[in-house]
């Protein structure tokens, strides 16, 4: 199930996961959802929905509300086969509830990153607000703004966002950024002006950026409302920072930070550039690209500020009507990818529609021939995880041109492609071995570095599927060695997550439950969402069936339907199906399943979906999962991911067999 997001910062709305909005007809309809949403997960008895929806119900009222929520289920789950049950809005004992991921609702997000940002230092802590705040689209439940089932939320939401916006000039006034916060602050204080600690933050960003007149007109200010308006006078900190300023304490100046002669050298250089070529210029353009991608390979804040220029960047050549410019700029993103999900697919699809369309335009042969190549190896990159045929023909057509033109670095782009693309069935790892092979011949012959780590990293994932622990550890110990000496910090939250695999395929449970929750704790805030949603959950349900005594009904006693799932949410769910006794909703379910992408997930999920199966007996899944895993037979379950493992195959499919025979008698 392709998951649906929510927005109550704002107007009530959903959207589907391309980010088209869904029609949610009337508003009644919206205010069904919009209740459920406040109730955070919980069930809302129908008694409850009527009385809130229309004060004093009217005759027919409860089968109103079923008819909206029957409304809503077709519009949230449209392709649902007909008699299995909802997945997102259940019915629950006496009423409903709308079992939406954490992530999947904007102000359940906001609320997460204003808690989180608190623990984080002031560069971290900017970023991850001011992508917070993006998500206002207005006033908290706009919709329903005299509700009084609202009323609290909108209160609660409303001086969150108040406070985020304080902290926000806190952390900039940290980072020496305090004229960036005068403006900000202004127009805060002018919608809310009773906010002590707003008056305080402009005071303090007036006199840093030099304006203590400004700054004591400020305080003078907040004196006069805080009098006129509230009746009282300013508070400790209020009256402390006027007596500073009035004497000019050096305690209010930002301790300023010696340079080191790096940040020097990069300082003069970044002026001298500033000054020489001009703004708007093609040059500049391609050495921003430049910047990009060096700062996509320091993780965590680098990478995620680099994915959201890398799409402006392209949109900037695209307007300049220069199809070789535009190639130039899409292609000399070639950071190595080792994890086969997208972190944004509505990105990746539009920078493959600009790849296709300037491949289109782009002479053939000759000089183009590289250019070519890398659009071609981007394509192959951004469809990732997808079942199109054209990612693989792309990358098959990438690594045929780097091959004939023998260029090293070009050569390496091409089979990051081709790796990208090797997750079509399972049982594909010596051919990714292969491809990782010949990264690390390839990078270290021709000082490639951030690519021989990237080779590494395959084999290690490559050699844990063939159950090689002792070649794959050597390979996870060359890409740390690798990695540390080189300032790519990345490897490593990779080479733990290995490791706590590798206690787990050992059967050393408990350990590697402990060494999963710090690779999690690890991965946060790393910029990869699309490994990081749901892998611990995914991981923790591993640990449980690989070492193949557990039943799936055991396991499923221990599947939290509200933990973070990610992209794992539907196989979650045939456990939490099955933990419910309705073996006919939970065999619906299990038909209705899609193929698990072309990921490196793959054999993983089949396995997840084997559990299930042989637990029902069901005949036309289990002898389609054997096909299916069948190329496998002598791997480790999910060990190709580098992350998490569910045993040998064989093991699976020895059971299987033994499943249907025993249908078959």
């Amino acid at each position: 199930m392709e998951q649906i997001t929510f927005g109550v910062l704002g107007p009530v709305v959903a959207w589907d996961a391309a980010g088209g909005v869904l029609g949610l007809k009337g508003p009644r309809h919206r205010a069904v959802l919009a209740r459920l949403i406040t109730a955070r997960r919980r069930v809302v008895p129908v008694a409850r929905l009527v009385e809130d929806l229309w004060g004093e119900p009217a005759p027919g009222a409860v089968g109103s509300v079923q008819t909206f929520v029957a409304a809503l289920r077709r519009v949230l789950e449209p392709d649902r086969p007909a008699r299995t049950p909802a997945r997102l809005l259940v019915t629950e004992g006496p009423g409903y509830a709308l079992r939406a991921a954490p992530e999947a609702v904007d102000a359940w997000r906001f609320e997460a990153a204003v808690g989180a940002a608190a623990k984080l230092s002031p560069a971290k802590a900017l970023e991850t607000l001011e992508e917070a705040l993006e998500l206002w689209r207005g006033p908290a439940y706009a919709d329903f703004a005299q509700e009084d089932w609202a009323r609290g939320e909108r209160s609660r939401l409303a001086e969150l966002r108040l406070r985020a916006v304080e902290q926000q000039a806190r952390a900039r006034l940290a980072l020496g950024l305090a004229a960036e916060a005068v403006p900000e602050l202004d127009a805060h204080l002018a919608e809310h002006p009773w906010r002590e600690e707003a008056w305080r933050l402009l005071a303090l960003a007036l006199y840093r950026t030099g304006r203590q007149a400004d700054a004591l007109a400020v305080l003078r200010r907040a004196r006069a409302m805080l009098a006129d308006e509230l009746g009282v006078d300013p508070g400790p900190e209020l009256r402390r920072l006027e007596t500073d300023v009035l004497a000019q304490d050096p305690r209010l100046d930002l301790p300023a930070e010696p340079m080191t002669s790096t940040e020097k050298l990069w300082t003069r250089a970044a002026a001298d550039y500033d000054r020489t070529v001009a703004a708007g210029a093609r040059a500049r353009l391609e050495s921003t690209v430049g910047l990009i991608r060096d700062l996509a390979v320091t993780g965590g804040a680098g990478l995620r500020a680099a994915q959201e220029h890398r799409l402006a960047a392209i949109t900037a050549a695209e307007e300049l009507g220069d199809p070789e410019l535009t190639a130039r700029v899409i292609g000399a993103y070639d950071v190595p990818a080792i994890w086969t999900r997208n972190d944004d697919p509505h990105k990746a699809r539009q920078i493959v529609a600009a790849a296709e369309h300037t491949l289109a335009a782009l002479p053939t042969g000759g000089s183009h021939e590289a250019a070519r190549c890398r659009l071609l190896a981007t394509i192959a990159l951004e469809m990732r995880g997808t079942r199109s045929t054209r990612g693989p023909r792309a990358a098959r057509e990438a690594e045929e041109i780097a091959r004939r033109l023998d260029d090293p670095a070009l050569m390496a782009f091409a089979l990051n492609g081709a790796f990208i693309q090797s997750c079509t069935r399972a049982g594909l790892a010596p051919r990714r071995d292969a491809i990782g092979a010949e990264l690390v011949t390839l990078a270290a012959r021709h000082g490639l570095v951030t690519f021989e780590v990237l080779g590494h990293l395959i084999r290690m994932q490559a050699q844990s599927a063939l159950g090689d622990f002792t070649a794959a550890d050597e390979h996870a110990a060359a890409a740390d060695h690798l990695a540390e000496r080189n300032e790519r910090p990345l490897a490593s939250v990779f080479t733990q997550w290995y490791r706590a695999l590798r206690l787990a395929a050992s059967g050393q449970i408990p350990q590697a439950e402990a060494a999963y929750r710090a690779a999690a704790a690890r991965l946060d805030g790393a910029g990869m969402p699309g490994v990081e949603h749901g892998l611990l959950s995914l991981a923790q349900l591993c640990l449980r069936l690989a070492d193949g005594n557990t039943s799936a009904a055991e396991a499923a006693e221990h599947v939290d339907a509200g933990a973070d799932w990610g992209p794992y949410r539907p196989w979650a769910e045939l456990f939490v199906l099955l933990r419910t006794g309705r073996r006919a909703d939970t065999q619906a379910m299990l038909r209705a399943l899609p193929e698990p992408p072309a990921d490196l997930m793959y054999e993983a999920l089949c396995c997840l979906q084997a559990a299930v199966a042989l637990e029902l007996g069901a005949r036309v899944a289990l002898e389609q999962l054997h096909a299916r895993l069948l190329p496998a037979a002598c791997e480790l379950a999910g060990a190709g991911s580098g992350l998490v493992t569910l045993g040998p195959v064989d093991r699976w499919l020895t059971d299987i067999t033994d499943a249907l025979g025993r249908r078959s008698g």
